[in-house]
């Protein structure tokens, strides 16, 4: 690793924390003046971000840079597997599509190309920084997996990282976990361990004590950190299993309700974050039809598979009830990306990219066609938006494999230097795009808004969230909050001692 000092986290299964917590240690480090980096080797994730040099790697990833206050690069996050069908993924190498592949042939075929992915990476990112994040991804203990697995205790030697274990006390049965994990590996895996934090704690400490003294006596490994839940954080998600916790339901509490369509094969969801910080805003995601009720505005997100996800759509009967209130009730919809795609005349996919399912009829609210091809857009773009009759100077990023032309007449919604992106109906109540991260301008959303809540007879709301500033303040909070519950002077001390270890070999 050079000249910079490492450290893993490594959870006891997914979803125990661990992006949250390498970000809150990529802003730690970097407010103490280390120039500090996150990687994750291997990433399975829908939701992506694009490097300034138009790349695509995982969003946590993208997300950590950003609280390391540093350019995201494809070092951080080489190798990204994006499942498009079942049992089937898109493998992306160094942000850019490698190839299409089976879980078994991808496990048989391409260990050797990752460890040298990974080990080539790793390498430059201890040349250029002096501390690296690493996450790993499941669990460490998965026996029937470990022997090509890419991105737990393997990178960990690779790196010669020091490792912290994290239990997610939310979901129950933490010291079990833990202790399992601990038990079902290797030992030279187990003494890389230098100890553990129990993440997502709620209610009294005192009652966990007796377990944290049997747990450090049993193990010998002490628990580093008792982090307490915390609540309402303002950070992208990346796994869609987050979206289990939004509601599904519509409340009388807010002037301004969102449903989104959660298809099988959702992607870039965070699209829809910054409706989150809205007082006036109430977000649920949307699987059935009795789910969708009478919104205000429906939105089609992103999809890895627009195809399929457009037969979801059909399957379960949300195709015909979105025509029906667009139709009856001129309710909005805005399509982003693969949304987009299905507010169109047709979609097709003759080369097979993303479906089986060579072509599909879309919902013919906007007057355009689809081709699937083999090049990915890839970029970030700026441009200026038209909308409720103002000029919005707005940025943004596209991933994307289709082709867009259109059949009719139509009204452009995005300039992007020598052509148009995008475009909506007369009226303004479809709207679709290829620019995910489009809410996020905080000029455009609050026009969206306002031009919602003027359609119910509501007064306008000027002084709206700056999205951006938000998220720097959340990851100081996030930072400070991890900071006040673990032993950071520890884990620098054990990062240092590993660093010896390595000079001296």
């Amino acid at each position: 690793m050079s000249k910079a000092l490492p450290i893993m986290f490594q959870g006891t299964h997914s979803d125990a924390g661990k992006s949250v917590i390498v970000t809150a240690f990529c802003r730690i480090f970097a407010n103490e003046g280390y120039n500090t980096t996150p990687f994750k080797s291997q990433n399975m994730a829908l939701n992506s971000y694009i490097t300034l040099d138009g790349k695509e790697i995982g969003r946590a990833q993208g997300v950590q840079a950003e609280a390391a206050k540093t350019a995201a690069t494809t070092n951080m996050n080489p190798i990204l597997i994006k499942p498009n069908r079942d049992h089937q993924a898109q493998i992306v190498v160094h942000g850019v599509p490698y190839k299409n592949m089976e879980a078994y042939a991808y496990r048989r075929e391409f260990f050797e190309t990752g460890l040298q992915l990974i080990n080539e990476s790793l390498h430059t990112l201890g040349e250029q920084y002096d501390r690296v994040v690493i996450e790993g991804a499941g669990s460490p203990a998965e026996v029937n997996l470990n022997d090509r697995e890419l991105v737990n205790m393997r990178v960990a030697h690779m790196a010669n990282a020091p490792v912290v274990l994290i239990g997610d006390i939310e979901k129950g049965g933490v010291f079990a976990s833990l202790v399992g994990t601990l038990q079902l590996l290797e030992q030279k895996d187990r003494d890389r361990i230098i100890g553990v934090i129990i993440n997502k704690f709620r209610g009294d400490k005192k009652l966990l004590e007796s377990g944290l003294t049997w747990f450090e006596e049993y193990t010998g490994k002490p628990v580093l950190g008792v982090i307490p839940y915390l609540s309402n954080l303002q950070i992208d998600a990346e796994d869609s299993v987050m979206l289990d916790r939004y509601d599904t339901k519509k409340t009388g509490e807010k002037d301004i309700d969102i449903a989104v369509i959660r298809y099988p094969r959702i992607s870039n969801f965070t699209d829809i974050d910054p409706f989150l910080a809205e007082e006036d805003c109430h977000i649920r995601f949307v699987t059935n039809r009795k789910q969708l009720e009478d919104p205000d505005l429906i939105i089609l997100p992103g999809s890895k598979n627009t195809i399929d996800d457009l037969l979801f759509l059909k399957e379960t009967g949300l195709f015909d009830e979105i025509l029906k209130l667009h139709k009856e009730k001129k309710v909005m919809i805005f399509g982003i990306c693969g949304g987009y795609q299905m507010l169109g005349e047709l979609i097709s996919d003759p080369l097979g990219m993303e479906s089986a399912t060579k072509s599909i009829d879309g919902f013919a609210l906007l007057p355009a066609n689809t081709a699937m091809t083999a090049n990915k857009t890839t970029v970030r773009s700026q441009g200026e938006l038209i909308y409720d009759g103002k000029k919005i100077s707005i940025d943004g990023y596209e991933i994307h494999m289709g082709e867009t032309v259109f059949t009719g007449q139509y009204d452009s919604l995005i300039k992007v230097d020598d052509h148009f992106d995008g475009c909506k109906n007369n009226d303004q109540t479809v709207v679709g795009t290829y620019f995910h991260g489009i809410f996020h301008n905080d000029e455009f959303r609050t026009v969206l808004l306002n031009s919602i809540r003027a359609d119910k007879g509501l007064s306008p709301i000027k002084d709206r969230p700056l999205f951006n500033d938000l998220r720097e303040r959340e990851f100081d909070r996030l930072a400070d909050h991890v900071k006040e519950h673990v032993d950071i002077d520890f884990i620098e001390g054990k990062m240092r001692e590993f660093g010896r270890r390595e000079m001296n070999e």
